[in-house]
């Protein structure tokens, strides 16, 4: 017998709830790795799409949002290696206009990072995951994440003196 046991009628994990509460956070987090926001739309779109065949067995709302973090990484992954991105030439992108001119400056200083950099810095500080969350996500060790997210902020502080001068 089986000794998981799925609740029935879950609102939290519906798709549309799910949507609802988490499209933002997925969005950034594609946005943070693609850089680009028509990429990011095609990534949100394919999250949702794969959530949906799997959102019944969803046990509580962290698990949601986990799971929705992990399918962003791994769509954006894909992304990254499919045929189409590599043979298209990005066009230059606007940043969402940020509340102030240094939150400007820092945003495009992260997304200046390498991409397992940014990733974490994106995890850590804007959707406040701890560094277990994000090994998790990420599927690294713990130590690995600790280390990218102090060379990521050591990387900043860099460059970011380096313009004040």
């Amino acid at each position: 017998m089986n000794s998981t046991v799925f609740v029935k009628n879950q609102d939290f994990a519906s798709p549309e709830a799910a949507f609802v509460k988490f499209a933002d956070t997925v969005y950034r987090l594609a946005f943070v790795r693609t850089k680009n926001r028509n990429d990011s739309d095609d990534i949100l779109q394919e999250v949702f799409l794969r959530y949906m065949k799997v959102w019944q067995k969803m046990q509580s709302e962290e698990h949601v949002k986990a799971m929705l973090l992990r399918i962003t990484v791994n769509c954006s992954n894909s992304h990254k290696t499919s045929f189409w991105s590599k043979k298209t030439e990005p066009l230059s992108e606007t940043l969402a206009s940020p509340q102030n001119l240094e939150e400007s400056n820092v945003l495009e200083e992260v997304l200046k990072l390498p991409i397992k950099y940014r990733t974490v810095i994106h995890l850590h500080y804007y959707c406040g995951y701890s560094v277990k969350e994000i090994a998790e996500i990420n599927n690294t060790n713990p130590s690995t994440v600790k280390t990218q997210l102090s060379r990521a902020r050591e990387l900043l502080k860099k460059t970011i003196k380096a313009e004040d001068l």
